[in-house]
Formats: C-alpha cells, sequence, structure tokens
C-alpha cells in the first residue's frame, strides 16, 4: 500500500512538457530536493533527475539505423539521449523550475489565507 500511495505521490508532481515536437515529462522538485541541491542547481541535474518519460520514442530517433518500435523511458538510456540534445535543455529545465516556483507560490498563498486576519 505504502509504495502505492508513494507513486500517487510522484505521479501528482508530474506535468507533460512540449519540447520540439516531442512531449515529455517531468517531474516537479520536491522542497527537500529543492534544499539538498541549495545553490548547486545545475541543468544537467534538472534534465537527468526530473525528467521522467519521454513519451512515445522509436528507437530510429534514439540511435541511426534503429526500428520504429516505441522505447520504453529508462534513465540510463534518456541521460546518454539528452546529453546530445541541447535544442530540447532550456524547454524541459524551464518546465522544471516553473513548476517548483508555482508549486512555492501556492504554499505561499495557502499560508497567507490560514493566517488570522489576513485577506482572502
Amino acid at each position: 500500500m505504502a509504495k502505492d500511495l508513494i507513486e500517487r505521490l510522484r505521479r501528482a508532481r508530474q506535468t507533460g512538457v512540449p519540447s520540439g515536437g516531442r512531449s515529455f515529462t517531468i517531474r516537479r522538485p520536491t522542497d527537500l530536493e529543492i534544499y539538498e541541491m541549495s545553490g548547486k542547481i545545475d541543468q544537467r541535474l534538472l534534465l537527468t533527475r526530473f525528467v521522467v518519460d519521454w513519451g512515445s520514442m522509436p528507437e530510429m530517433d534514439l540511435v541511426p539505423g534503429g526500428g520504429p518500435d516505441p522505447v520504453p523511458f529508462a534513465p540510463e538510456l534518456w541521460e546518454e539521449w539528452i546529453a546530445d540534445h541541447p535544442e530540447h535543455w532550456d524547454d524541459l529545465t524551464a518546465a522544471v523550475l516553473d513548476g517548483y516556483r508555482r508549486h512555492k507560490d501556492a504554499l505561499e498563498e495557502a499560508a497567507k489565507k490560514s493566517v488570522p486576519g489576513s485577506a482572502a
């Protein structure tokens, strides 16, 4: 049961991101992950840790001479592929950071509303 709940929590932090005609899924960093990265946030880390799916990626788009069948997302394979595809770097890292900013803004707004005497 705990494993199912963990997966649901993670999925709740996911969103789709279009980039260069492709569709990727990113996961918003948690507050703890941002805290752990304080001052050390870099694009490579955001790309390799928070992109969690690449939609329907055919093998031919991964390697020359590959077939038309979709290849399941695998973190190590993703890291190798994205290293040679800078056309996606900015879109994906911006989406990860924007997802965290929206989360933080929502928390701050909720905190304001819960303070007695604050405007709702």
